[in-house]
């Protein structure tokens, strides 16, 4: 079975994350560390991935800039999309080379983790046709948007636990002009902390792919999680 260092890294800024990613996935195309795992939250940000239209963010740049949210165009699939507290983003950085090369099955994969996680709280989420991502009834749960190089993943998921959802109403979340989003929070009636579901995720994370989930390990390239975002960043 192969190993997958979990980094559980709170909240860190999204140009920080970004630096993280590649040098992980360097790292890890080269076979200098096992596949990991980052887990984190975002300030307010807006990304556009390779499809995105600056069409789907609907307020100007200056009214971002005067609510302090920066815009990032990325190297992600997808369209836009937004990230704040409360919001639990995962970055798998894993080497498909050991989970069959195939890129619509990680995708599927994906879903399936934050779909079986849901369920633990009861909550039944589905995948909707054409549409990548996770949906409760007709409203969007988690996004999904990533890259892949050498076979090697970055970027991921992004799931809202108890997200401030008026952050939404800035954009179209992936291009979508009907459908809205929602939160763990939102749909249970009460306040659940990404620090309660990460665990669940992980759990299920290594169940859906195969993998040994190591939390916080102990060597990535020689550095730990907090000499990583110390040193690295």
């Amino acid at each position: 079975m192969v190993k997958c260092r979990v980094l559980d890294l709170g909240l860190v800024s999204y140009e920080k994350a970004y630096y993280l990613q590649k040098r992980l996935h360097k790292f890890r195309r080269e076979g200098g560390i096992d596949d990991v795992l980052i887990l984190l939250e975002h300030e307010p940000v807006v990304t556009m991935g390779r499809g995105g239209k600056r069409d789907n963010i609907l307020v100007s740049d200056e009214f971002l800039q005067s609510k302090g949210i920066r815009v990032f165009e990325i190297d992600r699939g997808g369209d836009v999309t937004l990230h704040c507290p409360g919001q639990l983003v995962g970055y798998p950085i894993i080497d498909l080379k050991f989970h069959g090369k195939n890129i619509h099955k990680y995708l599927r994969n994906l879903e399936e983790v934050i779909i079986r996680s849901l369920k633990v709280y009861g909550i039944y989420a589905q995948r909707i046709e054409n549409h990548i991502g996770v949906w409760v009834g007709e409203k969007k749960v988690a996004s999904i948007g990533i890259g892949i190089k050498g076979w090697v993943t970055f970027h991921g998921f992004s799931l809202n636990i108890n997200s401030d959802l008026s952050y939404f109403s800035l954009i179209r979340p992936c291009g979508f002009e009907s459908r809205t989003v929602t939160s763990v929070s939102e749909i249970l009636g009460r306040v659940v902390e990404p620090k309660d579901f990460r665990h669940r995720l992980i759990g299920q994370f290594g169940k859906v792919f195969n993998l040994e989930m190591e939390k916080n390990g102990k060597q990535v390239s020689t550095l730990d999680s907090k000499e990583i975002v110390s040193c690295s960043l």
